[in-house]
């Protein structure tokens, strides 16, 4: 029987790739748009699948915009996966409250609204809640403040949702990538003024396949911290 899974960030990078696999393999796919126009695009992508415009950077507004379409969504999901992110980088002195602002919004405050408003559905598979978290979520780097306190607040976010959902059966995962080559990175090595050398860094699939044996691991274990660091090339 097929699984039906909640993604974030479909549109591109991690987030996307892990939608195509899932979908290859006939998982049902409830995918989050920040726009309309992003929603057409993932419909023309995930034919079958369901696309809810929810803007991650209005955490206020998902509850009505997940409302408005929870005829559609299922009532038992069996993973939620939380891809999206943004990352602007600056050192403390320099970096104003509006970059501090929309990281926190994307990067940790939706992620904690999106699962509390589809917990019960996720109780009901007795499923599982997956942050793509980040090396920034353990570790702090100059001019990574907002990103990694972002990143930081996920992992206490995981940590603290993992206890108290384990009576319920709900399993939680927190995967922390080093440097990946994806868009993001590409705009990462913009902002620090570097040139951009995807070789360097691990591949999305890479990613995708520690995602993947998370979510498939036997219901006996869980995989509760996956770090995965760019190997010796």
């Amino acid at each position: 029987m097929a699984s039906t899974h909640v993604i974030t960030g479909a549109g591109s990078g991690i987030g996307r790739l892990v939608a195509e696999r899932l979908h290859a393999r006939g998982d049902h796919l409830v995918l989050l748009a920040r726009s309309a126009a992003r929603a057409a695009d993932l419909r023309t992508a995930f034919p079958g699948s369901t696309v809810v415009v929810a803007d991650l950077a209005r955490p206020d507004g998902l509850a009505r915009a997940l409302a408005e379409q929870d005829a559609v969504i299922p009532a038992a999901v069996d993973a939620i996966i939380h891809a999206a992110g943004v990352v602007h980088l600056g050192a403390v002195a320099d970096l104003p409250v509006n970059a501090w602002e929309s990281q926190l919004a994307v990067n940790l405050v939706a992620p904690a609204e999106v699962t509390r408003l589809l917990l019960p559905r996720v109780r009901a598979a007795r499923g599982q809640v997956l942050f793509v978290n980040s090396g920034a979520g353990l570790n702090a780097h100059p001019e990574w403040s907002a990103y990694a306190a972002s990143k930081h607040g996920l992992k206490a976010l995981a940590d603290a949702l993992r206890t108290e959902e384990a009576l319920h059966g709900v399993r939680v995962t927190s995967i922390y990538p080093g440097r990946t080559a994806t868009p993001m990175q590409r705009e990462v090595h913009a902002q620090e003024g570097a040139e951009y050398d995807p070789s360097r860094w691990i591949d999305p699939a890479s990613v995708v396949a520690a995602i993947l044996t998370a979510l498939d691991l036997p219901r006996d274990a869980v995989i509760s911290d996956l770090t995965v660091r760019p190997g010796v090339r």
